[in-house]
């Protein structure tokens, strides 16, 4: 299949420069506004003490698996106390989940991340706390009781007309807001559910508690940043303004602490919600990348992804231009990529080859670089990683029996190591890339301005004198295109043939390339 009109839109592309053809092969790390960070649900991720239970000596034995990947930076999921298996409902926000290991522990794990030049971000739960943690058990005892106000309490009478009313939202289905303890009296908020009450940032005294914490793991313990939980619902959406500036409080007190700390925020919503949030958390969550990508291929519509992502980064720089576009092809909350795009490994690896030659400071979800699956509920997308076969893997988690990544539909690391087509592979060879290009780690968004078939994802990426050009072909048919000059491809996956200035790119097929 022929596009001609493409040629004219290559050539207004094509910018030759004084650099040299092929990107520098050293291998750089631009962590925060462009490195790789890994998440890790350390429940699952390995199991050093074989109790079932994956812990942090565990993710510290698996370091220089991090490392060989490519990634930058460790974000986890919360490893602080907490009576459930997920963990952010929080009763001790000053300690480690027993199951994970100790203080010293943790402590030892940053110590050698950082010898290896990794981050570790963890999660900051302090939108709610667990009903259980002892500001909780002591404010349900009264009115009167001196931390009664460090939650949202409201006499039955005065939400009547609310205790039952609940608009459902991105990041919640749960329609019940107002929870009674038991009395029938006072209620109090809990946004998710029962068991995590909101904390009340109205409380100058609860502020004060929360800067604590987050001096506490930056200073005391010496973590490089937070994944804020919950960002948006600090207070309710008619306080937007109030919550903007909450948020600026935080960064300025954390600052203070660690200049370069690094504050990523999950609001889950669309970019004109996110956006304000940008003077105060940095890096947000870009949720309408994760769900545009998934739609691009099995949509195979090409620029989709494209344009949103143009539109989202001008809209973000319209705010602030220090931001950082924290890309997400899938996390803890969403079910596995491979699923969301029909288990098409084609469509997968181009997924992932999108990923790494957009803008932004892309996050990769544990077992993801296996082909991990899972659907919810969300224990279902947060099972064991599959390290070696069953017989030799001794560090599997067992906390939990696997209904999707099982032996018989995720093939392990360990075999994937050897396969130089796996995922595995396919993954690394793509953080490498990214990492050791420039352009395609920092360089601007360019899209072109003529139209062109469906199924091709058409951009350029520029940095100083450097450029590169990326065509993806979403489509399942092969495409070819009218070159204006001859290439220089630094980077191929599936079907590419370029011959008398002419490339064609099968199903889900790309190429990165200068000239």
């Amino acid at each position: 299949m022929k596009t001609p009109k493409l040629t004219s839109l290559l050539m207004g592309l094509a910018v030759l420069s004084s650099c040299e053809k092929k990107p520098s092969a050293q291998v750089e790390n631009y962590w925060p506004q462009a490195g790789v960070t890994y998440e890790i649900f350390v429940q699952s991720f390995y199991d050093s003490n074989g109790d079932g239970i994956g812990d942090l000596n565990g993710v510290t034995e698996k370091l220089d698996y991090v490392s060989e990947l490519g990634a930058n930076a460790i974000w986890f999921m919360p490893i602080m106390p907490s009576p459930s298996y997920h963990k952010y409902d929080v009763t001790d926000y000053r300690a480690i989940h027993p199951d994970y290991g100790t203080m010293d522990d943790f402590k030892k794990l940053l110590d050698e991340a950082h010898k290896r030049d990794i981050k570790i971000v963890i999660d900051l739960i302090i939108n709610h706390s667990s009903s259980e943690h002892p500001w909780f058990i002591e404010s349900k005892k009264g009115r009167d009781n001196p931390y009664r106000d460090y939650y949202v309490w409201a006499q039955k009478d005065t939400i009547a007309d609310f205790i039952n009313k609940k608009v459902i939202t991105l990041d919640s289905d749960n329609i019940t807001q107002w929870h009674d303890p038991g009395f029938g009296e006072d209620f109090y908020y809990g946004f998710f559910i029962g068991g995590m009450p909101d904390l009340n940032f109205d409380n100058q005294k609860l502020r004060e508690e929360i800067f604590d914490i987050g001096r506490f793991w930056l200073e005391e313990v010496g973590v490089d940043g937070f994944r804020l939980d919950a960002a948006k619902h600090v207070y309710p959406d008619d306080r937007a303004s109030d919550n903007h500036e909450f948020w600026k409080d935080f960064r300025a007190e954390m600052t203070k602490i660690k200049p370069d700390v690094y504050l990523v925020g999950e609001v889950y919503d669309n970019k004109e919600v996110v956006a304000p949030f940008l003077p105060g958390l940095p890096a947000l969550f870009n949720f309408d990348f994760h769900y545009t990508l998934i739609e691009t291929l099995n949509k195979m519509d090409g620029m989709l992804l494209a344009r949103k992502q143009k539109e989202v980064l001008d809209f973000y720089q319209n705010i602030t231009s220090d931001f950082i576009d924290a890309t997400i092809s899938s996390n803890h909350d969403q079910p596995r990529l491979l699923n969301e795009l029909g288990s098409d490994p084609e469509k997968y690896k181009q997924a992932i080859a999108i990923l790494m030659t957009m803008p932004g400071a892309p996050y990769i979800y544990y077992g993801e670089e296996i082909g991990m699956l899972g659907l919810k509920p969300d224990e279902q997308i947060r099972e064991p990683f599959l390290w070696d076969v069953k017989e030799k893997d001794t560090g599997r988690a067992t906390w939990i029996e696997p209904v999707y990544s099982t032996d018989q539909t995720v093939t392990p690391l360990a075999l994937q190591k050897d396969d130089p087509d796996s995922y595995f592979n396919h993954y690394k060879e793509l953080i490498m890339l990214r990492n050791s290009t420039p352009a395609l780690a920092l360089g601007s968004l360019e899209l072109p301005d003529t139209s062109f078939d469906k199924s091709l994802m058409v951009f350029s990426r520029k940095l100083g004198d450097q450029e590169m050009f990326v065509i993806h072909n979403v489509g399942d048919k092969p495409i070819t295109i009218d070159l204006p000059q001859e290439i220089d491809s630094i980077y191929e996956l599936g079907e590419v043939n370029i011959e008398n200035q002419k490339l064609t790119l099968g199903k889900n097929a790309s190429i990165v390339y200068n000239q």
